[in-house]
C-alpha cells in the first residue's frame, strides 16, 4: 500500500502554487468530514439499542467533531519499548516534558501535550506505550487505540526492523494511517554505517511507504566526552550533552502541516466514521435478520397449521397462498422496501417455479396429502393433515428465505439469478429434519 501523500512532499519547485490548491482542497475535504459526522450522530434510523452498544464510539465521533470545528491534529508516537519516543516528543516539544528513562515501559499510558511551536497552536503530540512490552497487552492496546485515532503518526525505530515492529507498521497501513518513519538515535551510527540502515528500512517499508517519508533524528544524544585546552595549554576531560537533532522530521512536519494538515484530520475522521458506519450496518443487519427470522418461522407455523385445519381438498392449498404473499409484504418493511401484494405475488411465482423444477416431488406429495385428506377421518386425518402441513411449513421457510436474501440484496437476486439462489437455499436445509420437526408440533397441536 502505497502512501496517499502528494507528491508536493518530494519535490519543492512549485511550492507556494500547490499549497495554494491544497489549501482550497483541504478545506472542502474538513468540510465534507464535518457533514459526515454531523450525519452519523443525526441519523435518526438508528434504533436506541444500538447507539447505546455503540455509545463509546458516538463519544469518540462527539469528539472528533469537536478536533475539526477547532482546527485541532493529533500526532500519535509509536513503536517498540526504549527506542525514545518520549524523548523524541520532548524534542519537538523543546523541553522535557516526558519522562525519559533507561528502564523499560516507562510510559504507562498514552500522554498528550500540546505543540505551541506550530503556529495554530492547535498540534497534539502524543505519547504512547511500547508496543512490544513484557505481558503489556494492555498497553498495546492503548497504542493501537491512540494511533487508529490520531490524524498522523511517527513510526519509531532505532534500528532494522524487527517482526513485532514490521507487523505493526503494516497494521496501521492497512489502516490507512499517514505514516513518518523515523529512525531515532542515529548519532549512535556512523555516517557509511547510517546510510546502510536507512538504505535497509526503505527497502523493508518499501510496501508501506515511499523514501521520503523516512527521516532521522537524535533525540536524546550520547554524551561526548570532549578534550578542554586553556590559555596555558591545560587540556582537561569533559562529558557534554549534545543537543537534540530533529530538524529533518521538524522540517517534514511542517510542510505537511501547512499544506495538508486539515486534509490528514478530515481523512482520520472520515475513516473512524467509516468503521462505525460498518458497525451500525452490521448491527442493523443482525437485528433484521434476527426479526426476519422469527417473522418467517410465524408465517411457516401459521401456512402449516391453515393447511392442516382446512377441511376442503386443494383448496387450502389456495388460501395458504395468501400467507406468502402476507409474509413477502411482511418481509419488505423489514428490509425497508415496499411492496404491493401483487409485486409480492410475482416475487412468489418466481421462487416456486425454481422449487418445482428443483424439487417437483414434494409437491406432487403436497398434491397428493391435500387430496387425501378430504377422504380421511379421526387420527389418520390428523397424521395427513400434519403431514401436508409440515410440506407447506417446509415450503414457506424456503420461500421466506429467498425473499430474505432478495431483499438483503436491495430487490435483486444478484448475478445468478433466482435459480442460485434457491439451490444454495435448498443445500443449506435439512428437508427430512425440517418436515419432521414441523409435522410433530403440527399434530401436537392439532391433537391439543
Amino acid at each position: 500500500m502505497r502512501s496517499k501523500w502528494p507528491d508536493w512532499l518530494s519535490t519543492s519547485s512549485h511550492k507556494n502554487q500547490t499549497t495554494s490548491d491544497a489549501e482550497i482542497g483541504s478545506d472542502e475535504h474538513l468540510n465534507l468530514a464535518k457533514n459526515s459526522l454531523h450525519d452519523l450522530l443525526n441519523n435518526r434510523f438508528v434504533p436506541e439499542s444500538i447507539q447505546q452498544t455503540l455509545a463509546a464510539d458516538y463519544r469518540e465521533v462527539e469528539s472528533m467533531l469537536e478536533k475539526l470545528e477547532h482546527g485541532h491534529i493529533h500526532i500519535a508516537v509509536f513503536g517498540r519499548v526504549s527506542v525514545g519516543k518520549s524523548a523524541l516528543v520532548n524534542a519537538l516539544l523543546g523541553e522535557k516534558r516526558f519522562n525519559i528513562s533507561p528502564l523499560h515501559g516507562e510510559t504507562k499510558f498514552a500522554q498528550h501535550a500540546q505543540w505551541l511551536q506550530y503556529e495554530a497552536e492547535g498540534i497534539q503530540l502524543i505519547d504512547t506505550p511500547g508496543i512490544n512490552e513484557i505481558e503489556g497487552k494492555d498497553r498495546e492496546r492503548i497504542a493501537n487505540e491512540v494511533a487508529e485515532r490520531s490524524d498522523l503518526v511517527l513510526f519509531v525505530v532505532d534500528a532494522d526492523f524487527t517482526e513485532i515492529e514490521y507487523q505493526a507498521l503494516k497494521m496501521l497501513t492497512h489502516e490507512n494511517r499517514p505514516i513518518i518513519l523515523v529512525l531515532n538515535k542515529a548519532d549512535r551510527y556512523s555516517r557509511k554505517d547510517k546510510q546502510i540502515l536507512i538504505d535497509q528500512l526503505t527497502l523493508h517499508a518499501k510496501d508501506f511507504l515511499p523514501p521520503h517519508q523516512i527521516v532521522c533524528a537524535s533525540a536524546n544524544p550520547n554524551e561526548r566526552l570532549i578534550i578542554q585546552v586553556d590559555e596555558e595549554g591545560n587540556e582537561e576531560e569533559l562529558w557534554q550533552q549534545p543537543e537534540a537533532d530533529v530538524w529533518e522530521l521538524k522540517n517534514l512536519l511542517w510542510e505537511i502541516l501547512e499544506v495538508e494538515g486539515k486534509s490528514l484530520a478530515a481523512l482520520n475522521a472520515t475513516i473512524f466514521a467509516g468503521k462505525l458506519n460498518e458497525q451500525i450496518s452490521r448491527q442493523m443487519i443482525e437485528i433484521k435478520s434476527d426479526l426476519a427470522e422469527r417473522t418467517i418461522r410465524f408465517y411457516c407455523m401459521a401456512k402449516g397449521l391453515a393447511v392442516a385445519v382446512n377441511p376442503i381438498p386443494v383448496a387450502d392449498l389456495v388460501a395458504a397462498t395468501a400467507l406468502d404473499v402476507a409474509l413477502v409484504v411482511h418481509m419488505g418493511r423489514i428490509y425497508g422496501l415496499k411492496m404491493s401484494r401483487t409485486e409480492a405475488g410475482s416475487l412468489i411465482k418466481t421462487i416456486s417455479a425454481q422449487m418445482i423444477l428443483l424439487m417437483g416431488t414434494i409437491w406432487g406429495v403436497h398434491m397428493v396429502s391435500s387430496i387425501l385428506k378430504g377422504g380421511s377421518f379421526g387420527l389418520s386425518a390428523i397424521i395427513t393433515a400434519s403431514i401436508q402441513g409440515a410440506v407447506a411449513f417446509y415450503g414457506t421457510l424456503v420461500i421466506g428465505k429467498a425473499v430474505e436474501q432478495y431483499f438483503m440484496k436491495g430487490g435483486s437476486w444478484g448475478e445468478d439469478g433466482p435459480k442460485s439462489v434457491v439451490q444454495q437455499i435448498l443445500n443449506s436445509l435439512d428437508k427430512n429434519s425440517v418436515i419432521e420437526y414441523a409435522r410433530k408440533d403440527i399434530q401436537s397441536r392439532l391433537k391439543g
